[in-house]
């Protein structure tokens, strides 16, 4: 379960990961994104990240290799041109999220719910998306070989220009 810690400035806001505030109360919220981002690196497991009004700069996401994005709650990123290979999304709210342009194979979203969602040209190979809430989310121009959509609900999906109506 998620441990959300309110910021010690009593504002209501969720503290960043390992700090006592939220982005809004630190005094140096470039180093906070720079701590942020050598806990990701040097850790094979994350738990219980909140990075909440942080700004990542001039540092590379772009490659995400078998990474293991089980029962994660990711809201308005963008993964946009990444290189997304063997990885697992499953049992998670991927909300919001930006996947235009990506190359994405051998991964699995499976039992996620990606309301509005966008996958515009991206390419995709092996790739599942079994038992998934597809609402509003977009596929248009993508490129796909081996995808799967079984049990979705691909007809609350947009894969066409038209359907944008």
């Amino acid at each position: 379960m998620f441990v959300i810690t309110p910021c010690a400035a009593g504002c209501g806001k969720p503290a960043i990961t390992g700090s006592a505030l939220c982005a809004a109360h630190l005094v140096n919220p470039q180093e906070e994104s720079n701590r942020i981002i050598n806990l990701i690196l040097h850790n094979e497991t994350i738990r219980n990240l909140n990075a909440q009004g942080l700004h990542f700069q001039d540092f590379d996401f772009s490659a995400f290799m078998f990474c293991d994005f089980t029962r994660v709650d990711l809201r308005y990123l963008s993964f946009a041109g990444s290189q997304i290979c063997g990885c697992k999304f499953e049992g998670s709210e991927l909300i919001d999220i930006n996947f235009g342009g990506a190359f994405i194979s051998d991964t699995v979203f499976n039992d996620n719910d990606l309301y509005n969602s966008r996958f515009i040209e991206s390419s995709m190979i092996k790739t599942n998306f079994i038992n998934c809430n597809l609402k509003t989310v977009n596929f248009c121009k993508y490129r796909q070989t081996d995808v799967t959509f079984k049990s979705s609900n691909t007809a609350e999906a947009v894969f066409e220009m038209e359907e944008l109506g």
